[in-house]
């Protein structure tokens, strides 16, 4: 290549800067040129800031778009595109780096070994194969596990670096205060609050080498990793549970969720009680074939309406959870699962939808008749909640873990929806004491 080697980290603003700050930021014999972005809207047209950069950056690096890849590619004269992203179907995958190679860059992966970080304090990381799967009940069931056994969990999440990056450098939650200080968006609310409302402290943020330090100087026995889409840890884990979808038959062939799936010590088949005995049964063979040695536990991800009355014989409108519903591929989720249980008659939202939410229908097709809870800046905050309003139903039912009427004026009577696991044996809670016990004795 001749001199430093000129690099765009291609992403969507989580993966893409972490890779860059633990492989790239103090190579000199690297130069990034670029970080390209896609899925998430309002991340391009940034700077990453120089003091996030590192020296070998005075300038910061710029956050371009990916619809501008082959330009990119060609202008900054790139020897490589390393792609940093999570949760790509194969197909996705596929083209991308077919994109890559034929406008002469070479394509690269950094592995979890190059992007894993190690703790001083012990590891569980909990992530999936696919968005949508059910993570968080399951990183919600791990910590009380651990807190009933006598230890003080932290959860450490997968970055949403939507805002201000470099105020974003380290985020710690521990209360809804907390929440409304540090978070920009609905998707980071909606992965923060049930942790908090139940007495856990959260990080995330930018720089996982900093969350990592202050989370080791901190009064925790154990470390958490709720991971993000279908990425795997940023830490290196000492337990690691994965989540498989069997609604989605066939969703454990993503990328990096077949990764996950491949480092599994523990494969949790979320949603039996909705899935069919024969979709259960077959992702349990297909997971078998790829992971024999993984303990496979079957769990129930049950949900509970607070206000069911509100559904019963009425028209609602369903508000479901963002991401899974739109580059995680759910037609619908939870929210519309307990309205149909409940007897509640949906309105599809779609001719109702103004401003970005349009766009959002229109880019993601697959989407059933939910309104997905997009709120990435305050204009598409503002296009949520009129869209909201707009739509004739008698009440909504918020299927996202966020509580919207915090932020959002909703003029419609509210119905939120809860969940819980609920595993099949006990295998998952006798496995996760078990690993506190050995915590507590130091081995």
């Amino acid at each position: 290549m001749g001199g430093r080697a000129r690099v765009v980290i291609m992403g969507a603003g989580g993966r893409d800067f972490h890779n860059f700050n633990v492989y790239f930021r103090k190579r000199p014999e690297y130069e990034v040129v670029a970080f390209t972005a896609a899925q998430i809207p309002g991340i391009e047209g940034r700077t990453y800031p120089p003091e996030l950069a590192g020296p070998l950056y005075p300038k910061g690096i710029p956050i371009l778009s990916e619809s501008e890849l082959e330009r990119i590619i060609s202008e900054f004269r790139v020897d490589e595109v390393v792609l940093s992203y999570s949760d790509l179907t194969c197909e996705d995958f596929l083209t991308k780096v077919s994109r890559i190679l034929a406008a002469g860059a070479s394509f690269r992966v950094l592995g979890p070994k190059e992007t894993m970080l190690k703790s001083s304090k012990p590891v569980i990381a909990v992530t999936a194969t696919r968005t949508g799967a059910g993570k968080s009940t399951v990183s919600r069931y791990v910590v009380k596990v651990l807190k009933r056994e006598g230890l003080r969990p932290v959860v450490v999440r997968h970055p949403m670096a939507y805002g201000d990056l470099l105020a974003m450098r380290v985020q710690r939650v521990s209360s809804l205060e907390d929440l409304d200080k540090v978070t920009f968006t609905v998707e980071e609310r909606e992965e923060f609050e049930w942790h908090v409302r139940e007495g856990t402290t959260v990080y995330a943020g930018v720089d996982y080498e900093e969350v990592l330090r202050e989370v080791e100087e901190g009064p925790f026995d154990v470390v958490v990793w709720d991971g993000g889409n279908n990425d795997w840890p940023f830490l290196k884990p000492d337990l690691h549970i994965v989540v498989v979808d069997p609604t989605r038959p066939g969703s454990e062939l993503s990328f990096p969720g077949l990764v996950n799936l491949l480092m599994a010590d523990i494969v949790v088949v979320n949603k039996v009680n909705v899935a069919s005995a024969q979709a259960v049964e077959a992702t349990i063979e297909r997971v078998k074939k790829v992971n024999s040695r993984a303990v496979i536990v079957k769990a129930a991800s049950e949900v509970h309406l607070d206000r069911p009355e509100l559904v019963e014989g009425k028209t609602v409108l369903v508000v479901e959870d963002g991401p899974s519903v739109t580059h995680g591929h759910m037609p619908h989720g939870a929210g519309y699962a307990a309205a149909v249980k409940h007897g509640g008659r949906v309105v599809d939202p779609r001719p109702y939808a103004v401003g970005s939410l349009r766009k959002v229908y229109e880019e993601y097709g697959h989407i059933g008749p939910v309104l997905p809870a997009m709120g990435y800046s305050p204009a598409q905050l503002k296009d949520l909640e009129e869209t909201i309003n707009r739509v004739p139903a008698d009440s909504v039912v918020l299927g996202t873990p966020a509580d919207l009427t915090r932020y959002i004026k909703i003029a419609k009577p509210v119905a939120r929806v809860y969940f819980e696991l609920r595993e099949y044996g006990g295998a998952l809670d006798e496995l996760v004491a078990n690993f506190a016990k050995r915590v507590k004795r130091g081995s």
